[in-house]
């Protein structure tokens, strides 16, 4: 089978598409047939060595932790999947593998995609909406008609978040450039901020009982952020947390995603319904995955950019 895997750290140029053995399911274990992955910024942290000392891998390394696909083959003790049945995950960064004709999952993290909810396009979803789902639910605890801002509503993450938000009774406030105001207002946020024409903490109409940080920042632009947080309210950061304390009860969480199969299942049965949209920003060949690395690392990447086997 083609995959596309680096065997030593760096630049997008150490990406190569090579063909390797089609793996074999073991105990707990889904061979899944792939019908796309995406680029994931964790891919890239991994592929340049940045992350090697907090998260190892065993070079060489096939990229890709956004999946979706149909199950090929399930390993011993595997019950409920059967071959053929259409399911995305997010995999572990240390294994990695979803950039591949086949790949390796854990049974236990695998989501069924519904019918009426595009395989192709479901591969945006693991990595970018867990990340949404645990900011808002796990350290956020958002309710019904809180106020809740979103630093970077524009993006995949912030996209989610303001769609999960509104969706949960939050009244919300998007920040996000002048390209992707039209498709945050779709996304349901009730107030939008053009960071680009107005300092944000200008035009945010605080206090906020929740503010998620999902752009890059200095510190000190963080600590403005977060001094729109209402006492006693949390700031939730997937990028730079504030560079001194908040003080008045605000609680700060610097946030790591997780795979989690139930959170994952809700997002697409929400997608099948209707209630949250999938953003697809670009479809690429697999192919093409180098290049789509190297468009990140200068900034010319908007949204998630969906690669098909």
């Amino acid at each position: 089978m083609k995959a596309v895997r680096f065997h030593e750290y760096g630049d997008s140029s150490v990406l190569a598409q090579e063909e390797v053995a089609t793996p074999q399911p073991a105990s707990g274990q889904v061979l899944v047939k792939v019908a796309a992955t995406s680029f994931n910024p964790a891919d890239a942290a991994l592929r340049s060595g940045f992350m090697r000392e907090f998260i190892p891998v065993e070079l060489p390394y096939t990229t890709g932790v956004d999946l979706a696909g149909t199950v090929a083959a399930v390993g011993p003790d595997v019950t409920g999947w059967a071959e053929g049945a259409r399911v995305a995950a997010f995999l572990p960064l240390a294994s990695g593998g979803a950039a591949a004709e086949y790949a390796l999952a854990p049974a236990d993290i695998l989501a069924a995609v519904p019918d009426g909810v595009d395989l192709v396009a479901a591969a945006a979803l693991p990595g970018t909406g867990l990340t949404a789902w645990q900011a808002l639910f796990e350290h956020g605890g958002v309710q019904p008609g809180q106020r809740v801002l979103v630093n970077g509503a524009g993006g995949a993450v912030g996209g989610y978040a303001v769609q999960l938000a509104k969706h949960a009774g939050a009244e919300v406030t998007a920040v996000a450039g002048s390209r992707s105001l039209d498709r945050v207002r779709v996304y349901g946020a009730d107030h939008v901020v053009d960071y680009t024409a107005t300092p944000v903490t200008e035009a945010a109409k605080g206090p906020f009982d929740l503010v998620l940080h999902f752009a890059r920042s200095t510190p000190e632009e963080a600590d403005a952020l977060a001094r729109l947080v209402a006492d006693s309210g949390s700031f939730v950061t997937g990028t730079t947390p504030p560079g001194t304390g908040t003080g008045r009860g605000v609680k700060v969480i610097r946030m790591a995603v997780r795979s989690d199969a139930t959170q994952l299942t809700r997002m697409f049965d929400l997608a099948a319904s209707g209630a949250l949209r999938i953003n697809v920003a670009d479809r690429r060949p697999l192919a093409d995955i180098a290049d789509v690395h190297e468009e990140a690392a200068q900034g010319r990447l908007a949204g998630k950019t969906v690669l098909i086997l």
